[in-house]
């Protein structure tokens, strides 16, 4: 309006010198081409807030990392076109914190092309729209020199169903960040070297993809030093022993052992626990420390049943142990116990398996001891 208001006052003023009669009028479409202006920049946190609609937090966080956008209309095209493709405007909002450089993307040479190359390669729409927003810096990389590669690597070793590979996508979208190629691929074939099945790494890179995200020189040392803690390499627990050691500094390991000492630990119960659960050793040390002492003031066990029977540090301490450990304590008080139970056995019951067998027949005694959540269990006991 402003521009269509300047020009008719120039031509007003044109008119009405004398001066101009008697040369060529200027032309209403030459006025309006000189006097145009490149559109204004625009600040991010008005645009996101006034414009579309976010939320002040995102607004904020978008706009300490990008100020301004010279072209909003540019990122217009970008945020319709990812709704057209499934993104709901939660998506978006997660989109634009975690990458908001694609605010100032090229759609047709940046964007577009990444969707389209899971769309070709069969990924549902749900399933891109879960990947992208999550891990939306997929969209900085190449399709050719990174995305596409690492695609193929992860066929090769999960097999040709794309929802395999999607299923892992989602939880690990960052393996398309990666060089799988010098990395995860190397992994696998020294692990499969090492009497490791193809069926358990592929099984890893479900469960514990991490794994697979270092240098082969890392995987050799961290297989290294779990063969020096004496675990077999045919052991159910080599990975989750690998996975243990590889999840921690030696730094961060030395400081979980000395934990273990000073609770009174031998060595001996050490390797113990981690030969049979390496995975609680990733345990905070407080818990470690919280769970051991309850455990030895019920004078039910000492250090070593402990250390043999390590998966007890991993449970809840509020939800499952110690609302248990009470009940356990006043049917033992009373004499309704028929035999002696084994500690472990009991604490590894099910919800459901234990309100059935040590709740439900004593509840004038109990009933109020065990902490449960009685809609989900009820419904856990009529299935």
């Amino acid at each position: 309006m402003r521009t269509i208001y300047i020009c008719k006052s120039l031509i007003s003023l044109s008119l009405k010198n004398s001066s101009h009669l008697t040369k060529t009028p200027i032309s209403l479409f030459s006025l309006l081409f000189f006097s145009s202006s490149p559109e204004t920049p625009i600040a991010v946190a008005d645009y996101l807030i006034d414009r579309h609609k976010f939320s002040l937090e995102t607004a904020s966080k978008v706009s300490s990392v990008v100020k301004c956008l010279k072209r909003p209309e540019e990122t217009d095209s970008i945020l319709s076109f990812l709704q057209e493709s499934g993104f709901s405007d939660s998506h978006l909002e997660r989109f634009i914190k975690h990458a908001p450089q694609l605010l100032s993307a090229n759609l047709e040479r940046s964007i577009k092309p990444k969707i389209k190359m899971f769309q070709d390669l069969g990924f549902s729409s749900s399933d891109i729209v879960k990947i992208v927003s999550i891990h939306p810096k997929i969209l900085t990389s190449s399709v050719d020199k990174r995305l596409g590669p690492s695609i193929l690597a992860l066929k090769s070793v999960l097999g040709s169903n794309m929802d395999d590979v999607s299923r892992v996508l989602k939880k690990s979208g960052w393996f398309l960040g990666c060089d799988l190629a010098k990395t995860m691929i190397p992994n696998i074939e020294y692990l499969n070297s090492c009497g490791i099945s193809s069926t358990q790494t592929t099984r890893y890179v479900y469960k514990y993809p991490n794994l697979f995200k270092y240098k082969p020189m890392q995987m050799r040392e961290y297989v290294k030093r779990v063969d020096e803690m004496g675990i077999d390499r045919k052991s159910k627990m080599f990975l989750p022993a690998i996975q243990a050691i590889c999840s921690m500094s030696i730094e961060n390991w030395e400081l979980k052992l000395e934990a273990f000492k000073s609770l009174g630990f031998s060595e001996d119960d050490i390797l113990s626990a981690f030969r049979r659960a390496p995975m609680v050793f990733a345990l905070s040390e407080r818990k470690i420390k919280e769970i051991t002492q309850l455990l030895l003031s019920t004078g039910k066990c000492d250090m070593s049943y402990v250390a043999n029977n390590p998966n007890i540090l991993s449970y809840s301490v509020e939800n499952r142990l110690k609302p248990r450990l009470r009940v356990l304590e006043v049917l033992e008080s009373r004499n309704l116990l028929l035999k002696k139970l084994s500690l472990v056995t009991v604490l590894g019951f099910t919800d459901k398996k234990f309100f059935e067998k040590y709740v439900l027949p004593y509840s004038d005694e109990v009933g109020e001891l065990f902490v449960f959540n009685k809609a989900s269990l009820t419904a856990e006991i009529c299935a």
